[in-house]
């Protein structure tokens, strides 16, 4: 029987082990695509509890602990720091096979050098352990950073945001990782939403550009993709329910976005043809900037109402949809493609029935590009970031894509204590590649291996986005 989680985990062959502990374990981490807040790195936040660190903002988690039948007031209610962590250690021994017992026991391992399995008996001595630990000033976020061996990372950043946070880190030679923002514009983009009369407004008030027209639109959200780029950005990030793809005309659009703008009722088709039309603005200028457009789809939100009306949106209450989405998101990339303004683009399905079909549409969109992989499909995402998720993932990708040119990991993570995820992906990775050599897939080329590993871990990254690190 194979220790709990000892140096070895997850690693079942030889070649995986030499993999991990030769090269991928080695590697320090881009973490490209986060929802951190910067705020906390520039001012070198100084977390007070486990549980701040750990439940503060974790929907996984809470998810978790609603399946077990905890009662909402230890999970965003106003139960103690003490009593929700003592509610999360009572869930935890439930949740076999859930990547959330890996993450945590991760955590505590590679944090607070605890190894033992966290149940509800020694709830409060690891609490105190952990708290102890959180207290000493290396244990502040940069210090987690640092210890993480974190080179960058990039928020997730609306385009309305003057960066201040940014500004300051930049500014500041004490921070060791170079922090970058990403453009996410999702609230331009769901005209649906009852919020966006008023966006269209701070939009305004941040481009200095009267929104009168979808031309003005196009004009503003440029001037932002171009403020973001002054302050390093290199990338972008966009939520899909689904994968659009509608004509109109300017005459149209016009309408659309005057109606959108006053609160009105648009039909889907109207939606969608909105939302075409501002992802393709966008698109056009990352690829003229050498941005990478990410998009994430498949999801449903909010699918509690009445949840949602107590307690907003992340909550935990978001789930995969099943919509088809292959012709309209080959349609979109085909319309870049034809005006020459397809950027690097990296494609994330929440749904893994969708991981076949990226892989065969991210296939025609290759040529002539001078970039490997230029089309992407992402890391698993969300609810497939697990052993098997990833699995599946990375399998599609060898089967349908050129493996060899992935760029790899990201925590997608509210958490400062997330980067463990990429020593999971890491261990996960190398034992996928060790059973292809040791059942006779693959050569036993370990200098070759070795740095496929080291690529998909690190340099892919760091190249296909330009970081220049």
């Amino acid at each position: 029987m194979r220790k709990f989680m000892d140096a070895d985990f997850l690693l079942e062959t030889d070649t995986a082990r030499q993999l991990f502990h030769a090269h991928g374990e080695k590697m320090p981490i881009i973490d490209y695509h986060c929802h951190i807040d910067p705020d906390m790195i520039a001012s070198n936040y100084k977390f007070q509890t486990i549980t701040e660190v750990w439940l503060g903002g974790d929907h996984y988690k809470w998810r978790a602990m609603r399946s077990c039948g905890v009662p909402e007031y230890y999970i965003t209610g106003g139960a103690s720091p003490a009593e929700k962590f003592q509610k999360w250690a009572e869930t935890l021994p439930k949740l076999i096979g859930n990547p959330l017992y890996h993450w945590t026991h991760l955590e505590l391992q590679r944090y607070f050098d605890i190894y033992e399995p966290l149940s509800g008996k020694n709830a409060a001595a690891v609490y105190e352990a952990c708290n102890q630990i959180l207290n000493r000033e290396d244990m502040r976020v940069r210090g987690i950073i640092d210890k993480s061996r974190v080179k960058l990372i990039c928020t997730t950043d609306d385009p309305v945001d003057d960066l201040h946070a940014h500004e300051a880190i930049a500014g500041d030679p004490t921070c060791a990782a170079k922090v970058l923002p990403a453009f996410r514009p999702d609230k331009a983009v769901n005209a649906d939403s009852p919020a966006f009369p008023a966006y269209m407004e701070q939009l305004e008030k941040a481009s200095g550009i009267s929104i009168i027209s979808m031309d003005k639109l196009r004009q503003a959200l440029v001037n932002r993709i171009d403020y973001f780029g002054q302050h390093g950005c290199r990338v972008s990030d966009h939520a899909l329910e689904y994968c659009i793809y509608q004509e109109a005309t300017e005459a149209e659009l016009d309408r659309i976005l005057a109606a959108a703008r006053q609160g009105e009722k648009l039909t889907e088709k109207e939606l969608e043809a909105y939302r075409t039309a501002v992802l393709m603005t966008v698109a056009r200028a990352y690829k003229e900037r050498d941005w990478v457009f990410q998009i994430h789809f498949g999801c449903i939100r909010n699918n509690s109402a009445k949840r949602f009306a107590q307690q907003g949106p992340d909550t935990g209450f978001d789930a995969m949809d099943d919509m088809h989405s292959a012709r309209k998101l080959a349609a979109f990339l085909s319309a870049l493609e034809g005006e020459d303004a397809l950027p690097k683009t990296i494609l994330y399905p929440l749904n893994p029935v969708d991981n076949d079909m990226i892989g065969t549409v991210m296939g025609c969109f290759q040529t002539d590009s001078g970039c490997p992989g230029k089309i992407q499909m992402g890391s698993a995402w969300w609810f497939n970031d697990h052993k098997p998720g990833m699995e599946r993932q990375m399998q599609s990708l060898m089967t349908l894509g050129a493996f060899g040119t992935f760029v790899g990991m990201l925590t997608d993570s509210r958490s400062f204590l997330s980067y463990t995820r990429h020593e999971y992906f890491r261990r996960i990775l190398c034992n996928l590649i060790g059973n292809l050599v040791e059942s006779g897939q693959y050569p036993a080329d370990m200098e070759a291996l070795g740095q496929m590993v080291e690529d998909i871990s690190y340099n892919n990254t760091n190249n296909y986005f330009g970081f220049g690190l």
